[in-house]
């Protein structure tokens, strides 16, 4: 049975089997937002544009990589003194399978609308955290987006054959104006990777904020 992780919640990535999870997948699921028209006779759809990146992290605790969209604009990264997006690691450990601008409409279909895979055997031997995170590109917060849920399995991005952990976030109302959550880590302890949930909204309303953030206060 997967892992319904809470907020603060580390885990070990070892399998009901023993073995140790290593490639996977963490993906993350949302539903757009559906409302209903006059006198409920039609249906409003907002799509909804959440972003999921993640940044490495060394052993001197600087950023040497990253994977977030190229749809970003070159001029604002530029502001935080980041690079343009992209969407494979320079390991080629990590790989992200490109912008959802929309989410879900007509209900969960469960499927993530945003996946990053990760071969932990081929991340380079320099790196000691992974930081996961999700960025609204829209006006909504969290507190509007009818679900959203990142969950980390094994299978590929088009079917999921086992899944280890899940973390829900979005709908409630600790999330008002909260348009950004720093979701959780992978990390290094004795050269085995674990992960930790960390689930802390922010008002970052754009990526380089939340990478400053992190740097910052999370290392």
């Amino acid at each position: 049975m997967a892992i319904n992780l809470t907020k603060g919640q580390k885990i070990d990535l070892r399998k009901s089997s023993g073995e140790t999870l290593t490639n996977f997948c963490v993906g993350v699921n949302w539903g757009a937002i559906e409302t209903k028209g006059f006198l409920g006779l039609s249906k409003n759809v907002k799509d909804v544009d959440l972003d999921l990146s993640c940044i490495l992290i060394d052993d001197q605790n600087k950023l040497c990589d990253h994977l977030y969209s190229p749809l970003y604009r070159i001029e604002a990264l530029q502001q935080f003194g980041l690079p343009k997006g992209k969407l494979l690691s320079v390991d080629g450990a990590l790989k992200h399978t490109g912008d959802d601008l929309a989410g879900d409409t007509g209900g969960d279909d469960g499927l993530d609308n945003e996946i990053i895979t990760v071969d932990l055997s081929k991340v380079d031997s320099k790196v000691n955290q992974i930081f996961f995170f999700l960025n609204n590109a829209g006006n909504e917060d969290f507190s509007q987006i009818p679900y959203a849920k990142i969950r980390m399995y094994e299978g590929t991005p088009t079917r999921v054959v086992s899944e280890f952990a899940s973390y829900n976030v979005s709908a409630d109302r600790q999330y008002v104006n909260k348009r950004s959550i720093i979701m959780g880590k992978l990390y290094k302890r004795n050269n085995e990777w674990k992960f930790s949930a960390i689930g802390d909204p922010t008002e970052d309303t754009f990526l380089g904020q939340t990478v400053h953030k992190i740097v910052q206060s999370y290392l």
